[in-house]
């Protein structure tokens, strides 16, 4: 009985962690990844303006200050010929750039509308422009959005499968946004209409605290990765397939 209860004890205190879930996190490199490529509405501005101002203050308002690198999908072309295949004098400057921040990054928050029930064709662009060691034993999260009722969750799903296998493995909790142009303004603020009902009231600190979950989620494991990587390099257990496509092969 008392090492029953000894051990009791000892889950009890490993559980009295700080109550403020925004407390245990250090600061970590946040790459938001911004999938959209539209310029012009209906509606206007445009949906993805809106919310990755609206990510980028919920991701500025947590008590530890992360550094945050915006990422923007219009930047690239469409792809013609990836970051590691271009000898390294010859990369153009606005392509090592991004992967600089990319590869500094200790997690990555991707921003997709939902098109034909897939995620946007930019954002893919944007992250096959690089070799998934860049991503790889590092946490993610996703953010959808639509015009419509859904929130972009089919986009946001079908994602999951794409970052898992660059490595980035997604957290569970997801932001959807569902009616994206009546939830947020062009400076991605909570719409707060006159009306004085309490579901009125409090809509911006659900909304806050609907985000937090994901971030909580992604700065905990980003955590651990960091650290973990500070303690070994993992490419020496399992190396980048840099060289042909059949290093991907079982043993014949």
């Amino acid at each position: 009985i008392i090492k029953r209860l000894t051990f009791m004890s000892s889950l009890i205190s490993i559980r009295n962690f700080s109550s403020s879930p925004q407390s245990f996190a250090d600061a970590l490199n946040v790459c938001i990844l911004v999938g959209s490529t539209r310029e012009d509405g209906p509606p206007r501005p445009i949906l993805a303006n809106r919310v990755a101002k609206f990510v980028e203050a919920s991701v500025k308002r947590r008590q530890t200050q992360h550094n945050i690198s915006i990422l923007d999908a219009k930047d690239l072309g469409l792809l013609k010929k990836p970051h590691f295949s271009y000898a390294k004098s010859q990369i153009p400057q606005d392509l090592e750039d991004m992967y600089q921040k990319l590869k500094e990054g200790d997690a990555y928050i991707t921003i997709t509308p939902e098109y034909n029930h897939a995620p946007c064709p930019g954002l893919l662009n944007l992250m096959n422009h690089f070799g998934s060691s860049v991503f790889s034993f590092k946490p993610s999260g996703i953010v959808s959005y639509s015009a419509g009722q859904w929130g972009g969750t089919r986009a946001a799903h079908s994602l999951r499968p794409f970052l898992s296998e660059l490595g980035c493995i997604p957290v569970s909790a997801m932001i959807y946004i569902p009616h994206a142009m009546n939830v947020l303004d062009e400076d991605g603020n909570v719409i707060i209409s006159t009306s004085a009902s309490a579901m009125e009231s409090d809509k911006e600190e659900r909304w806050i605290g609907y985000c937090d979950r994901m971030i909580h989620q992604l700065e905990f494991w980003g955590q651990a990765a960091k650290r973990q990587r500070e303690i070994e390099d993992p490419s020496l257990g399992s190396p980048a397939f840099v060289k042909k496509p059949s290093e991907r092969n079982a043993p014949q």
